[in-house]
């Protein structure tokens, strides 16, 4: 029953995206170039924007490991950017003390690891 509970929820994310002054944009493009756009809830630490990969469908992840650059729509303004994915300890640990996901949120989304994505600007 509680897989039935994750699913369902996790499903019902592609249709109830975030919403507001935080959500961002994000387009990327796949191995056969085709384009590919997601509502992402973004965060922002010491000036520098960040989002979390914080659920189970996570094919967009995968394709920005193998194509980072990116553009955003955020706030009116779009831009390039390249994703960079979070691994150095230190900025690691400093994005999972700053953005802690309350129980119930990783209870619904069945609890699954989290990834950072440092979005930096493109020279």
């Amino acid at each position: 029953m509680y897989v039935g509970i994750v699913v369902l929820f996790e499903s019902s994310i592609g249709y109830i995206q975030p919403q507001g002054e935080d959500a961002l944009l994000l387009s990327d493009i796949d191995d056969s170039g085709e384009a590919h756009d997601r509502v992402l809830s973004l965060f922002e630490l010491d000036g520098q924007l960040y989002v979390v990969v914080n659920h189970w469908p996570r094919q967009w992840y995968r394709r920005l490991l193998g194509n980072p650059n990116v553009t955003l729509a955020y706030r009116g303004v779009s831009k390039n950017a390249t994703a960079v994915p979070v691994i150095a300890d230190s900025e690691l640990s400093e994005m999972s003390e700053a953005y802690q996901p309350g129980f119930l949120v990783r209870l619904l989304t069945g609890f699954p690891p989290r990834e950072f994505v440092r979005l930096d600007d493109m020279p």
